[in-house]
């Protein structure tokens, strides 16, 4: 997702920095390429050499250094960087950038750099909650900076707190967002539901189904990556929480048709990926059913129609895409859907298809709007967010 982009990795002396390390391997894998800038103090805790093997380059810490063809370095760096990444920052660094202080290599590169810039600051509680660091970093958003908060955890001075850098996954989702892709949905809401719905049969026991929510998360992240405002309605799951979206967890059918009726009529966009249950039972027990001999019959009842109720209700201008998971008469099926709800398009696909089913990271999708058919190839339910989304502003 980086490829071609020109990442600058700022180290600070902190002992956050071995996080740093990944970080740079999670971007070169990504495609990037990544210039790594360390402080002196950095070098004391990983040396430069770490950085260079996992890069391909060679780490800066020299203001003097000659390793550009330009005679003057740290401004050559700063005319080919895509985004600016400090992680970890210390409190000093940081009140450096905040107030225009460049006496190293790192602030003074960053001084020329005009592209996207991030800082994750990363210290003691105390240090972070002095009111000085408050200033420096609230200085540096006025300045356009983004500051990635801290995690909460335990520090190596044992203190417990707020303070922790991220891990690099989080770290390497910041970056992501920022430049892996054009913002084309600046401006628009997004509004996408994820995962199965649990239906309770009694305190124990519920009724479900297989979604694992990877493809309402990956539209979610996409959406978010291109600048939309999102909100992410979702059933229960395991997948870690994507970050930049607003997240309303839910856990029945009938606590999604409320989150989802009372957020829509603000939305520009509204995607269900969520696959949810068309009948629950139609008494729920206040104790746990016991076992019996026998068989047991368990009545149940229709749940409200979420998509139904969006597409009666859908305002001029609003795009409404639903999801279609078959196991056969793709096409006839999605197509009498599409009618039906007065849906925008239906994102098709047959469970039974290899790469299509639950739980995989992968999708095979057929996009169906009243126009036509556009079959998309097997393909990461990442890439295929993005597809999604390309058809949806082409429509």
């Amino acid at each position: 997702m980086l490829k071609g982009k020109f990442i600058v990795l700022g180290v600070t002396g902190g002992i956050a920095c071995y996080k740093a390390a990944a970080l740079a391997s999670l971007l070169v894998k990504q495609h990037a390429e990544v210039q790594v800038i360390m402080t002196e103090n950095a070098t004391k805790f990983v040396t430069p050499l770490t950085f260079e093997q996992l890069t391909g380059k060679k780490a800066l810490t020299d203001t003097f250094d000659r390793n550009f063809t330009h005679s003057v370095e740290h401004i050559a760096v700063a005319d080919r960087a895509d985004l600016v990444l400090i992680a970890p920052a210390t409190a000093n660094v940081a009140a450096k950038l905040a107030h225009g202080l460049a006496d190293d290599m790192l602030t003074t590169t960053v001084l020329a750099c005009d592209c996207p810039k991030l800082i994750a600051p990363a210290m003691n509680t105390k240090m972070y909650e002095n009111p000085v660091t408050r200033d420096n970093l609230e200085a540096l958003r006025r300045y356009g900076w983004e500051v990635i908060e801290p995690a909460e955890g335990r520090l190596a001075c044992g203190a417990v707190g707020k303070g922790k850098l991220p891990e690099p996954e989080a770290l390497l989702e910041s970056v992501l967002h920022a430049v892996a892709h054009e913002k084309d949905l600046q401006g628009k809401k997004v509004l996408v539901t994820a995962g199965p719905t649990r239906e309770a049969l009694d305190p124990v026991r519920y009724l479900t189904n297989r979604s694992s929510g990877r493809m309402g998360y990956a539209v979610a992240r996409a959406a978010a990556r291109r600048g939309a405002e999102v909100t992410l309605v979702s059933g229960p799951t395991s997948l870690p929480r994507p970050g930049y979206v607003e997240i309303v967890d839910v856990e029945s059918a009938q606590e999604m048709y409320e989150a989802v009726t009372a957020r829509a009529p603000e939305m520009d966009i509204i995607i269900k990926a969520a696959a949810v249950a068309d009948y629950r039972p139609a008494q729920v027990a206040d104790n746990k059913i016991k076992k019996k001999d026998g068989d047991l019959a368990l009545p149940l009842e229709r749940t409200l129609d979420i998509l139904g109720t969006l597409g009666k209700n859908k305002r001029p201008g609003q795009f409404l895409c639903g999801f279609s998971m078959e196991t056969e008469n793709l096409l006839e099926n999605s197509r009498k859907k599409l009618e039906k709800k007065n849906l925008d398009m239906v994102a098709a696909n047959n469970v039974k298809v290899a790469g299509a089913g639950f739980g995989v990271d992968t999708n095979v999708l057929t996009l169906i709007t009243a126009a036509g058919e556009k079959e998309l190839p097997l393909m990461s339910k990442d890439a295929a967010a993005d597809a999604l989304l390309d058809a949806i502003l082409e429509n």
